[in-house]
C-alpha cells in the first residue's frame, strides 16, 4: 500500500520516493504473479497469512499503479477462492487474531467484483446481516490485557472490523437498512479500541496502521 499511496503523490519528492520504492513494489508484484496460480486454497485465518487480506492490499497497489494484469489475476483469484462462499458463520474471533476473517473476506471481494456481483455475493455470503448474524460480528472483542503481545491483537480485530464495516456501508444504498448498520457498528467498534492505539508497545507500534484504515475508510 505505501507504494501505491506514493504513485497518487504530484510532489517531486512524492515521485523520487516512489521511483525509489518500485523496485521492491515490483518484486512483491512479480511474487504475487509466481505464487497465485498454484495457490489452491485460500488461508482464512485472522492474522499475517489471510489471503483475503494480501488480495486486498495487492488489489489497492495494483489500481493505484495502474497494472490492469495484475489486477486481473488479482481478481480471478479470488472470485477461485471465495465466489462461491455462502451462509459464513463467523467462528471469530481467534485468540490471537487482528483480522476479521469473515469482514476482511468481505472487503476482498467488495474490490475484487463490479458493484452488482458484490451485492448479490453478499447477499449469500451474509444472508442475515439485517438481522445482526452473525452476531458475533458485531460485538467488539475484550481485550483483557494490552501489555500481552497475542492478546492485544485483538484490538486490531477492532479496528479492522471498523475498517471493513465502513468500507461494505460504501458499497450499499443509503436506504439499504445494512447501510446505516454497518455504520453503526463501525463507530462502535472504533470506540473500543482507537482510545489504545497508543498506551503500550504492544499494541502501539502497529495499531494506528488500523486506525488510519478504519478513519479513512
Amino acid at each position: 500500500m505505501l507504494a501505491g499511496e506514493l504513485s497518487r503523490h504530484t510532489t517531486d519528492d512524492g515521485a523520487r520516493w516512489a521511483g525509489a520504492l518500485q523496485p521492491l513494489a515490483g518484486a512483491f508484484a512479480q511474487r504475487f504473479r509466481d505464487f497465485l496460480p498454484k495457490a489452491t486454497y485460500p488461508v482464512r485465518v485472522g492474522t499475517h497469512f489471510n489471503t483475503a487480506f494480501a488480495l486486498t492490499l495487492a488489489l489497492e497497489y495494483a489500481d493505484a499503479v495502474g497494472d490492469a494484469p495484475f489486477t486481473d489475476l488479482l481478481r480471478e483469484k479470488a472470485n477461485a477462492w471465495y465466489g462461491d462462499d455462502a451462509d459464513c458463520q463467523a467462528w471469530e474471533p481467534g485468540g490471537d487474531d487482528f483480522l476479521s476473517s469473515a469482514l476482511i473476506e468481505a472487503e476482498c471481494m467488495r474490490r475484487a467484483l463490479p458493484e452488482a456481483g458484490f451485492r448479490a455475493w453478499l447477499d449469500r455470503f451474509l444472508p442475515r446481516l439485517a438481522q445482526r448474524h452473525p452476531a458475533t460480528l458485531f460485538r467488539p472483542t475484550h481485550v483483557s490485557d494490552r501489555s500481552d503481545g497475542k492478546i492485544a491483537h485483538l484490538d486490531g480485530v477492532n479496528l479492522s472490523r471498523a475498517w471493513c464495516w465502513r468500507a461494505l456501508a460504501r458499497s450499499l444504498p443509503d436506504d439499504d437498512p445494512r447501510h446505516a448498520l454497518a455504520l453503526e457498528t463501525a463507530d462502535l467498534h472504533l470506540a473500543a479500541s482507537l482510545p489504545h492505539v497508543a498506551g503500550d508497545y504492544m499494541g502501539e507500534h502497529w495499531l494506528s496502521t488500523y486506525a488510519v484504515l478504519a478513519l479513512e475508510a
